[in-house]
């Protein structure tokens, strides 16, 4: 697990469940892509936003767009999920342990 930036946030109109795409800047690790069911933020608030990210999980093609990490968030009993909070001074690329 990393710590990523969230640096591009798209609509993603042709996946089954209302879902954004987001390109994630992770330092070293590079940039990464995922599609995360999290539309109870808008995309201003996720942009620039510091997550926390699971790398080396292979690629998953979600409809017509491969995503290749995971963001982790809480998701209470209604499936509402609430992105894990990630300290200001936390770098994108460190590692999470």
């Amino acid at each position: 697990m990393r710590v990523a930036r969230i640096v591009e946030v798209e609509e993603f109109p042709e996946a089954r469940k209302p879902a954004w795409k987001l390109t994630l800047d992770a330092g070293e690790c590079g940039e990464l892509r995922t599609s995360a069911q999290i539309t109870n933020y808008s995309r201003e608030e996720l942009l620039g936003r510091k997550v926390i990210a699971a790398v080396n999980l292979g690629s998953r093609q979600i409809a017509n767009f491969m995503s290749n990490c995971l963001v982790l968030a809480a998701v209470n009993d209604e499936g509402v999920a609430h992105l894990l909070g990630v300290d200001d001074a936390a770098e994108p690329g460190e590692r999470v342990s």
